[in-house]
């Protein structure tokens, strides 16, 4: 039996940008590519052979007439187009996604081609499934023992320090159950401890419906690249990106990423001249590399340069968190005037311990599905981690030249 057993079992960011891409680049072909940033931990031929049939039955799974129903009165800004595409939609794997194994070096590739809108979905469940078969057949050595018990204490730690957080994990989740057990564990703090901080809902859009919490998210970094390489011109992308994005959701999923081509680059647009400019009908901003201090500093220097009070926005953490980073930078954020928020994925949905010696961490995988093209020209991700980047060499130097960024080796 499939392990996916419903199309919303991903990220709400997923469907916002499907539509977004619905509305303003229909028909555009791209293509994304899965890396495992964990090489040494590869999967077998079992592992392999699981992970086929899984994505293979991607294709069984379609919209059903109550989750449309609860998604209508919970997602008011998704369209009637959206529903109606959404509600035909199949996946089509056979056709759009090549699974290729190196039998000799354990060497995963997945490449997903297609039109973006057709082929926006398959990022988190393909994510989901490579690390659920990963830890089903090769990396055995754990259980779900104290899972709900540690969601329920991190929960109740981050609520009792002030810090409103959100369930992130779906795309590195060790499998399915533990997710379900960290949604258990959460819900029970929200409902039983009292404190300044809130478990605000989930990322993961069946959760969110299973334990009636709130659908949380907004943009990724997809959105800019896709934008990006469409119009072939980086310098003005973040912009581009940006105001597309309002002319589809109004003020709703008011929370700019701005790392995609380095936050510098982001902030160069971030403008508050009259009141339609981005920094006054954004709500805030979202942090996901580099140095999350140095971010809070930059983004409230930047907010009371261009007469924006920092006090009426709010910066959503989502880098690497765990519950001592989110204390430590709500404390931060509580001294600089700005509100803030986090989102937290790994720590929640792949925390384990050794089955075999308690004392020794079980580590998680660090897999991505990133766009590599769209429109026929290559796509790249530049980040705060200024020489990390995501993409085509070649791409990514141009968009460098292009934004007067530093270039590097890779």
């Amino acid at each position: 039996m499939a392990v996916l057993k419903s199309i919303l079992d991903t990220d709400l960011y997923k469907f916002t940008m499907l539509q977004a891409v619905m509305e303003h680049y229909p028909n555009t072909p791209v293509s994304y590519q899965f890396k495992n940033r964990s090489p040494a931990m590869a999967l077998n031929e079992e592992a392999i052979d699981w992970l086929k049939k899984e994505i293979d039955s991607l294709k069984t799974l379609s919209l059903q007439d109550d989750e449309e129903k609860w998604m209508r009165e919970t997602c008011p800004y998704l369209s009637d187009e959206f529903f109606t595409f959404l509600r035909g939609y199949r996946f089509c794997p056979s056709e759009q996604v090549v699974l290729t194994y190196d039998e000799t070096n354990k060497d995963l590739g997945i490449a997903i081609n297609g039109m973006w809108h057709e082929t926006i979905l398959y990022e988190i469940p393909i994510l989901a499934l490579v690390s659920e078969a990963y830890f089903k057949f090769v990396d055995k050595d754990w259980d779900y023992e104290g899972q709900l018990d540690k969601a329920f204490d991190k929960g109740k730690r981050l609520i009792e320090n002030g810090c409103v957080f959100s369930e992130f994990g779906t795309r590195r989740r060790r499998d399915v159950h533990t997710q379900d057990l960290v949604m258990q564990g959460l819900v029970k703090a929200r409902q039983e401890v009292n404190g300044a901080g809130a478990f605000s809902g989930t990322s993961n859009v069946y959760f969110a419906r299973k334990y009636n919490v709130k659908p949380i998210g907004t943009v990724a970094h997809e959105w800019y690249m896709g934008t990006a390489a469409i119009t072939n011109n980086y310098t003005a992308a973040n912009y581009v990106a940006s105001v597309k994005w309002r002319q589809t959701f109004g003020k709703n999923l008011g929370i700019a990423l701005t790392d995609t081509f380095s936050t510098d680059a982001f902030l160069r647009s971030f403008t508050a001249n009259s009141p339609d400019d981005l920094a006054n009908v954004y709500d805030g901003v979202r942090q996901d590399s580099g140095s999350p201090e140095e971010f809070i500093k930059k983004v409230v220097r930047h907010y009371k340069a261009i007469g924006v009070n920092p006090g009426t926005k709010q910066i959503v953490h989502s880098d690497s968190l765990n519950v001592d980073r989110c204390i430590h930078l709500q404390k931060l954020c509580n001294e600089a005037g700005i509100g803030c928020s986090f989102g937290i994925g790994t720590n929640f949905t792949s925390d384990f311990t050794r089955k075999s010696d308690r004392t020794q961490k079980s580590k998680p995988m660090n897999i991505v599905v990133k766009l590599y093209s769209a429109g026929g020209r290559k796509a790249v991700k530049i980040s705060d981690d200024i020489m990390k980047n995501t993409g085509d060499k070649l791409a990514v130097e141009q968009a460098k030249r292009e934004l007067k960024l530093p270039i590097a080796a890779n």
